[in-house]
């Protein structure tokens, strides 16, 4: 099914003089030059697509942070300055007022809670890309996927910057992350980028169809949010006699893998003493999750198949009802 209502059409090199537009005849005129959007492409046609228009991705990327601190006379710094704040409350109010058993509690909160907010804002923002941009989807032709990426890419500079801050706490503190786990972070960002962008990409093309999708991925992502062990730790529902279905439930979810490797590298601590003054003896917690390396691996990888089968399909989607978004806009 073709898109003819997407088709770009080149501009007309130079201007001509006024009162001559009359005269210009239509044969006289270079050819058009269209390009159909279809929506029966092959993936590897769509993939090659994306690839090539990486500038464009770059461009909107740019753009959407531009627009955000437009007229800001910090700009960028806000994005560092504001989660510095937040990890700065949270370690005051968690160690002084809170009283939280765990040791650093506020590094291990922020080491999960950069990745839930890169995956959030992402497709929160990606479900109503291709909506927000009507004007550009019905007049230019390109690969339309690429709004949502740019969304991901968006997220992903913010995910740079409350990284810094995070690198900054760590050696104010003089915290010591588990440097042996470190090779496996490079391994959960992939699975992350791949994860996100498959659901971007679906959500970005559903929402054309069904506005109510925007509204819903906010409401499920808070419902998912407590779903995550963030707050607590896994080994609070993992070890809980009651619960401890939940927690091999929980190795289902993808963004549970690979928050707990963040927390795992990071934070670093599977366990910590406790004294406890009324029997006088000191108690052994276990806070992370107490699987060894070669686990983490298998279950990263687990996820890397899994996300790479989630984007092909969401891709797969997107190219059969992409054909009509001009006419939903």
């Amino acid at each position: 099914m073709s898109d003819t209502s997407s088709s770009a059409v080149a501009e007309e090199p130079g201007h001509p003089e006024p009162g001559s537009v009359a005269r210009l005849s239509f044969e006289a005129r270079p050819p058009l030059q269209a390009r159909t959007v279809s929506a029966r492409v092959s993936l590897r046609t769509r993939l090659r697509e994306i690839v090539g228009a990486r500038e464009l991705l770059v461009f909107l990327v740019r753009k959407e942070l531009k627009v955000k601190y437009k007229g800001s006379v910090l700009g960028l710094l806000w994005s560092m300055l504001n989660p510095a704040v937040t990890l700065l409350v949270y370690y005051v109010v968690f160690k002084y007022f809170l009283k939280a058993s765990a040791p650093s509690f506020a590094l291990y909160l922020f080491s999960g809670m950069i990745v839930w907010n890169f995956f959030l804002t992402a497709l929160i923002g990606a479900a109503s890309t291709i909506v927000a941009n009507a004007g550009i989807v019905k007049k230019v032709s390109f690969p339309r996927e690429i709004l949502a990426l740019a969304q991901i890419g968006t997220s992903g500079m913010f995910f740079l910057f409350q990284s810094v801050v995070l690198v900054i706490f760590l050696v104010g503190f003089q915290y010591t992350p588990a440097w042996g786990w470190m090779p496996l972070i490079p391994f959960a960002l992939v699975d992350l980028l791949l994860f996100t962008s498959a659901l971007a990409i679906f959500l970005s093309a559903v929402n054309v169809y069904l506005r109510d999708i925007e509204h819903l991925v906010a409401v499920l992502l808070n419902a998912w949010f407590w779903g995550v062990p963030i707050i607590y730790s896994f080994n609070q529902v993992y070890g809980h006699k009651s619960l401890h279905w939940l927690g091999e439930l929980y190795l289902f979810d993808p963004m549970t893998v690979i928050i707990l490797t963040f927390q795992r590298a990071i934070y670093g601590k599977v366990s910590y003493r406790t004294y406890d003054a009324a029997t006088h003896t000191f108690k052994t917690t276990v806070w992370l999750a107490n699987y060894p390396y070669h686990f983490y691996l298998f279950m990263l990888g687990c996820v890397l198949v899994a996300s790479v089968l989630l984007l092909l399909g969401a891709m797969l989607v997107f190219g059969r009802i992409e054909g009509n978004f001009a006419e939903e806009l």
